[in-house]
Order: C-alpha cells, then structure tokens, then sequence
C-alpha cells in the first residue's frame, strides 16, 4: 500500500495536522473543506449559498489535483451548522454533480472552523491511469 498526499494551491492550505487529500491506490480521501478563499485563507462573504459554492470549489480543486473529478465522488458527507440550509445544499449540489449521485450524509453541528455555516469532506475512486 502506496500512500501519496494530495496538495494544490488551488484549495485553502491545510490549517493544522492534516493533508488536503491522501490517495491510497484507488481511493481518495479528501479532508474537509470550510469556505476559505485559497488565496487569502479568508471566509468568504456573504450568504450560506456562497459558502456552499466555496466549499464545493475547494472540494473539487482536490479532487482534480488527485486526478479525479465529481463524477468519481462516492462518498459525501456535509456538516451544517443549521440544518434549515440543507435544501440550498441540495440546489446547489444538483450544479456540481449529476447521477448517479454519490451516497451523503448530512449532519448537523453546533459549530465549525472559523464560524462558517458549512463543510464537507469526501471520498473518491478513481481509475487507475493505463500505462
């Protein structure tokens, strides 16, 4: 078992003891992603949906880094800190993803990193480059 950790510039650097992503063959476990601006390492502003985009473009910044894409998403877990917001999650999930939808989990949480509103982490499976 071969592990490889995933890292780009194009998603918020890892804040703490934990990888961005970490491929082991087939498999990519990307780390949860908050609302952090990759250049500023900032919350963005403004309401709970820019939040969600944010998070799903960080997610998929990983996902490309590690050679993959939102189709190879199998697993998808979101933390809500007000699970009222889960329907704009559910919008705007339905921009980035098409069927078949990977399996999710949603939960909600009394707080997140840096006061936001959402985050998500994932796993993926991806085919092996032929050589």
């Amino acid at each position: 078992m071969k592990k490889i950790i995933i890292s780009t510039p194009l998603a918020p650097q890892a804040i703490g003891t934990y990888s961005q992503a970490v491929k082991i063959d087939n498999t990519v476990y990307l780390s949860g992603q908050i609302a952090l601006n990759p250049e500023t390492m900032e919350v963005v502003a403004g309401d709970i949906s820019v939040q969600i985009r944010r998070v799903f473009d960080n997610l998929k910044a990983v996902a490309e880094a590690a050679g993959g894409n939102f189709s190879d998403i199998v697993k998808l877990n979101v933390f809500l800190t007000d699970l009222s917001n889960f329907p704009i999650v559910n919008e705007i999930m339905a921009e980035y993803f098409t069927q078949p939808y990977p399996a999710r989990a949603a939960i909600g949480v009394a707080a997140l990193p840096k006061d936001v509103g959402v985050e998500m982490d994932a796993v993926m499976v991806i085919e092996e480059p032929y050589y």
